[in-house]
Formats: structure tokens, sequence, C-alpha cells
């Protein structure tokens, strides 16, 4: 008798636990939730449930809410719930030369102003004080993940990390004397050293960044490729960015920056190319075929009159393609909405072809082409149980979002950063109802704009 009771004991209370809702950390409910995942669903009155780092689960909304309950919620009643955009390049800390020398070809605009102005003001506090500029910025527009490549990284990994943002940050290695490394080995070295300290962090993966084939020669850039491989991290470089380029390529003995890159086993899985624009099919080929990840940068690549990357041609051959914002100093913003809809218009421009790059497939770029340019695609980019919960809830309130018929359509033709309501990375809060919550946004400006005072009195 004592065992059938305490049989019915244990089924009664299996029974109970079956029925209770699991407890959770967050819930974000009441929105369209726009998945990205593998049949890309978007779901009405959705909601997504997060449990520490990661989804566990994404449904309707009644779904969710009799399955878990949470201790901390969002509402997203009228918004989206996406993924956190994925910005595939740029210089974090050159938020604080934003505007300073426009209307310039690449060459004359590194050469004249830039590198100059970098020589006499790139410190440790330089980098500091810029780079959480860039994280308000960037928390505020959406983007979740960012992959930077400059000078004193181990600085901007630490504010990232105090930010809450997800980064791939690569260490510059560069030929001539830079404010972090008098030397190429200088830089290698820097660069090791920087592996070593993050290496394994839950939101700094840190990569070695050759700056360019013009500003690198081969034995350096071989260097700089084997210290990523020795070590397992990504190698960040700019590649084909304008076709001054390809004559230093063809100066090497080859005839594209490509071919020369591949001819000194620099590329393979782990590269990610920023810019990719002066190429040719056979060059697309070879990056597909090695698995080189490639960032577009539309607004930047535009605005220094570096030409137009051949977007379709990437998409056709399957090359892993990512957007970036590049350097807020030749954008000039960190707004990946904005690089989202450039891309599209862009593309239309320049193939006549309203067709190409419709909005699902910009919004792809910014999300899990993203994630796959920089081999992240397992925990990133989607809206799926099991990765990292990275989102972001965007309000679609506004005159200018009404009506709403197609929710993809508005997020890439309509949506801009200050649209953002809600940024969450890694399951926790950064931002909730525009109010950043991981940094005083008042003192980040106060120190931006008392920066902006020595950048104003160094390059006169």
């Amino acid at each position: 008798m004592r065992a059938v009771v305490a049989f019915l004991l244990l089924l009664f209370t299996a029974l109970l636990s079956a029925q209770a809702p699991r407890q959770v950390s967050l819930i974000v409910h009441n929105g369209t939730v726009v998945t990205m995942d593998g049949t890309r669903r978007v779901i009405e009155n959705g909601a997504v449930a997060v449990d520490g780092t990661d989804i566990v689960a994404v449904d309707t909304d009644a779904a969710i809410r009799k399955q878990f309950q949470a201790t901390e919620t969002l509402d997203a009643g009228g918004q989206v719930i996406m993924p956190g955009l994925v910005n595939t390049h740029t210089h974090a800390p050159m938020v604080l030369f934003r505007g300073l020398a426009d209307d310039l070809a690449l060459q004359e605009w590194l050469t004249k102003y830039i590198f100059p102005a970098e020589g006499k003001l790139v410190s440790p506090e330089f980098v500091r004080t810029g780079t959480r500029l860039a994280a308000l910025e960037m928390i505020e527009s959406g983007t979740t993940t960012f992959a930077d490549m400059y000078y004193f990284e181990e600085e901007i990994a630490k504010e990232t990390k105090t930010a809450g943002l997800r980064g791939v940050l690569g260490q510059t290695v560069i030929q001539f004397a830079v404010a972090d490394a008098k030397t190429p080995a200088d830089g290698l070295a820097r660069a090791e050293a920087f592996i070593t300290q993050f290496k394994g962090d839950p939101l700094i993966i840190p990569a070695v960044a050759p700056h360019a084939i013009y500003t690198l020669d081969g034995p350096t850039l071989k260097a700089a490729r084997d210290l990523s491989k020795k070590h397992g991290v990504p190698t960040l470089i700019h590649l084909a960015e304008t076709s001054s380029e390809t004559q230093t390529a063809r100066e090497r003995s080859s005839s594209t920056p490509v071919t020369y890159l591949d001819s000194l086993g620099v590329l393979g899985p782990g590269v990610l190319a920023a810019h990719g624009v002066w190429v040719t099919d056979s060059d697309i080929a070879i990056l597909k075929s090695r698995g080189v990840g490639v960032s577009h940068n539309p607004e930047s690549n535009m605005k220094l009159a570096s030409g137009t990357a051949p977007v379709t041609g990437y998409l056709r051959a399957g090359v892993a393609l990512g957007l970036g914002t590049d350097g807020a100093a030749s954008n000039n913003d960190l707004d990946m909405f904005e690089a989202m809809r450039t891309a599209s218009l862009l593309a239309k421009l320049q193939t006549a072809d309203p067709s190409v790059v419709p909005a699902a497939t910009a919004l792809d770029m910014a999300t899990m082409g993203g994630a796959r340019a920089l081999g992240l695609e397992r925990q990133i980019g989607s809206i799926e149980p099991k990765k990292r919960a990275d989102l972001i809830v965007v309000s679609m309130r506004s005159a200018r979002q009404t009506p709403l018929y197609d929710p993809i359509s508005h997020l890439v033709y309509t949506t801009r950063g200050d649209d953002v309501r809600d940024t969450i990375v890694n399951g926790k809060i950064v931002m909730r109802d525009r109010k950043v919550l991981t940094l005083d946004a008042d003192a980040v400006l106060r120190d931006a704009r008392a920066m902006a005072v020595k950048v104003r009195a160094a390059v006169k």
C-alpha cells in the first residue's frame, strides 16, 4: 500500500511539474518576430524566451506564455523583434574624426588627413573615448556585433565589454610607425598579446588585422596570417577597395589584389575581406573556394568614390557577404539600417535592375550574412533556440512607418537607427526604451566633445 501511495505521489508531482511553466530570465513578447531562420519565418504576435545568454524558444505569444514565465519581460507591442545587426567592418575610435575631412578620394583622405591626425592624436585615452562614443551609437541604432580594425585594440575590447556589445576585434598591423607599434614586428607582437588576453572571452573574439596590401609587404602579410592560424582566430583585412590597389598588385607580379593575397597563402577560412570592390569574376570564384567572407561597405565606398562592389556577383557565387559601415570618418555614421537601404538601392542602380538585392536579401546581409562572413552563423544572426540572445526591438509606430504592410520592406526601406527601442546582447538588456543601461550617455558625449577640441587643435 505504501508503495502505491508513493508511486501516486511521484506521479502527481511529475504531472504538476510538466504543467508548470519553465522559469527563464527574459521574455520579449507581443511583437512581430522576424526570425531570419532557415525558413525566414515571420511570426505575428510572437515572442522570444531567453534564459541566461541563450534563446530557448521562439513562437507565438500565447505559446511562449504557456510554456515559460520570466524574471523580466519586454513588451514589444506595435514593434518588430529581430536579430541584432552585425556590422562586419568599422574602425570604432574613428567616430572622433567624423566630418574631419570630407569629399576626398581614399588615398588623399588617408595620407593628407587621417594618417597625420592619427599620428598626433591616437593614444589609449583617445581610443577609449572614441570606442565609448561608437558603442553608444551602435547600441542606440541596433548593432549588437561589430568587427573592428584599429590600434590599442585591447582598450577597444575593454570598452566593448563594458558597453555589453559583441566584437570581433582586430589589432592592426601596418608597415610604418603608428601610435602603438613602431614596426610591423611590434604590431605582430601586440596582436599576439591581445589574442592571449581575450581568447575565449564570451563577448570578444580577438583577431589579427593586417591593414592592406598597399600598406604592408608580402612577408608581413604572410606573418599576420600565420599568426591567425597559429591561434585559430580571424584575419581582418582591407581588400581591393580602390583601383590604385590593383596597380600595387600588378607591381608585385600579380594580376589583382585577390590573386596576390592568394599567391601568398593569405586567403582561407577565417579571413574577412573588407570592401572587395575591384574584383573580377575569377577573383570572386577564388574568394568563394577559399571560404573568405566579404564585407560590403556601400556608403563609405560611395562617399570616397572608391567604386561599387559587384554584390550580385558575390551573391550568385554564394560568397558569405555581410554589410559594414566602415568608420564614421568616411560614412559618417554607424547606422546599419542606412547601410541596408543603400546596399539595396545601389545594386539596383548599378545593374539597372530593380529586382536585385530585394529587401529580404539586404536584411539577410545585415544579420545572417554578416554572421556567416564572420564565421559566427551558429551563434548569432537569427532568432533560433540555442543561439545567443542578441535581439533588438524596432518601433513601427511613427508616421513614417504607417501604414505597415510588410515588416521586411519597412526594416530596409523605411527604418532608421533611432527607431530601435530596445537592444539585447548575450541575453542582457543594454538599452531599454531608448535608455542605454551600460553607459552613461551624458558622460560619453561630454568626453567626446572634449576630445574633439584636441582634434581640432591638432589638425589646424
